[in-house]
C-alpha cells in the first residue's frame, strides 16, 4: 500500500516512454499524488507531486508541446488537492486514534485487568464487542479477591453496542464495591440489583423500564472442594469435570437485576463440586447465539466435551476460534467469557 503510488508512477512513465506520443499516456500521471493523499504525508504528496511535473514541463518545453502543459497544469492542480486531502486525512486519524484511546481507558476502568492467577486458581478472559469499532459493549465481566473467596461476575446488558455501556458501568461499579463487604451472593446480587434501578432513576430513557441485566455470580472460597453460582436469569455456567461437561442449573430460577422487585422473586444460590482439575466456563448469550449460514446456533457444550485442553487461556482461544469458523467471520453481538480452573497449588 505504501508503495502504491510509486509504483503507479512508474507504470504510467514507462507506459509514455515506450508507446507512441499520440498515445498521450502522460494525462494519467495525475492520478499519482491523488492514490498518495490515500497513505502518505502531505509533503511526501508533494513531492511526488513535483516528481510528475519536472518531466512533463521538460518535455512541454522541450517540444512546444501545448498539451503536455495542460498536462502540468493538472498534476499542479490534483497535487495540491491531493496534499490537502492528505491534511485532513491525518487529522482525522489522529482524531481516531484520540478516541480509540479513550476508549481503551474506558475499558481499563470498567473491565479491570483480571489476573492469570489466585492462589490456586487458573483465570482466562475473552471480550469481543459488537461495534465494529468498539472497545466495549453490553457484556461485562469482573474479578475480586475477597475474604470471603474469590468472587466473579458475568453478564449480559440487554441490547447490545455502546448503548449499553451505562447499565454495564452502574453494575461493575457496585460490584467493585460491594462484593468486599457483601457476607453472601444473595446479598451480592441485592446491592446490584439496587444500583442499576437507581441509574434507571438518575439517567431516565424511554426504555429505562427495559433496561436489566443478566448476570451469574460465583463464589469460590480460599479452602474447601465447591463452588458458590448465583445465576441471575444468565446461561448456566458449564463445569468440565474430567472430560465431562456439566450445565450448572439452577434449581429456583432468580430475577435479573433490576427486575428482582417486578417479579418479585428473591436469589438462590447452587453448590456444586469443585476440585483439583475442574474447570468452571462462563459466558454471554453471545457465544450460544453464534449462527453459522445455515442458521445454527453454536453448540458449546458438545463443543467442550470435544475439547482436550485443561488450560483456562488455550480453552478460550480455541472458543475464539470456533466461533469464527462457525460464523463465518461475523460476530455481531457482544461476547464476554471467564474460565477458571481449579489446578494445584505451586510449590516454592
Amino acid at each position: 500500500m505504501l508503495l502504491s503510488p510509486v509504483a503507479l508512477t512508474v507504470v504510467i512513465g514507462l507506459l509514455a516512454v515506450f508507446t507512441p506520443q499520440d498515445v498521450p499516456f502522460s494525462r494519467l500521471l495525475p492520478a499519482a499524488p491523488a492514490l498518495a493523499a490515500s497513505v502518505w504525508s502531505v509533503r511526501a504528496t508533494l513531492t511526488l507531486g513535483v516528481i510528475c511535473l519536472l518531466p512533463v514541463i521538460g518535455f512541454a518545453l522541450a517540444f512546444s508541446d501545448m498539451s503536455a502543459f495542460y498536462t502540468a497544469g493538472a498534476i499542479c492542480a490534483v497535487s495540491l488537492a491531493a496534499a490537502y486531502a492528505s491534511h485532513l486525512r491525518l487529522q482525522r486519524e489522529h482524531t481516531l486514534a484520540q478516541v480509540r484511546a479513550v476508549a481503551d481507558a474506558t475499558q481499563e476502568v470498567l473491565l479491570r485487568p483480571v489476573p492469570a492467577r489466585v492462589r490456586n486458581l487458573e483465570i482466562a478472559t475473552l471480550y469481543l464487542a459488537a461495534a465494529p469499532q468498539a472497545r466495549i459493549g453490553g457484556d461485562f465481566y469482573a474479578v475480586a479477591d475477597t475474604e470471603h473467596g474469590l468472587r466473579i461476575i458475568l453478564g449480559d446488558v440487554r441490547g447490545k453496542g455502546l448503548p449499553a455501556v451505562g447499565v454495564s458501568a452502574a453494575v461493575l461499579g457496585s460490584f467493585y464495591e460491594a462484593a468486599y463487604d457483601a457476607p453472601d451472593l444473595c446479598r451480592l446480587a441485592h446491592r446490584l440489583d439496587t444500583s442499576v434501578t437507581r441509574y434507571n432513576v438518575d439517567v431516565p430513557a424511554p426504555d429505562g423500564a427495559e433496561r436489566f441485566a443478566t448476570a451469574v455470580l460465583v463464589e469460590i472460597p480460599p479452602t474447601g472442594s465447591e463452588a458458590s453460582v448465583l445465576s441471575c436469569g444468565h446461561p448456566p455456567a458449564l463445569l468440565l469435570d474430567g472430560g465431562d461437561t456439566r450445565s450448572v442449573e439452577s434449581r429456583t430460577p432468580s430475577p435479573p437485576i433490576n427486575l428482582a422487585a417486578l417479579i418479585g422473586s428473591g436469589y438462590h444460590v447452587e453448590h456444586v463440586p469443585f476440585t483439583p482439575g475442574d474447570l468452571l466456563l462462563l459466558y454471554t448469550d453471545g457465544v450460544t447465539e453464534t449462527r453459522d449460514d445455515k442458521g445454527a446456533f453454536f453448540p458449546l457444550a458438545t463443543w467442550t466435551r470435544d475439547t482436550d485442553t485443561t488450560s483456562p487461556t488455550a480453552l478460550l482461544d480455541l472458543l475464539h476460534g470456533a466461533l469464527l469458523h462457525h460464523s463465518g467471520g461475523n460476530l455481531n453481538d457482544d461476547i464476554a467469557c471467564v474460565a477458571i480452573r481449579n489446578a494445584p497449588l505451586r510449590m516454592s
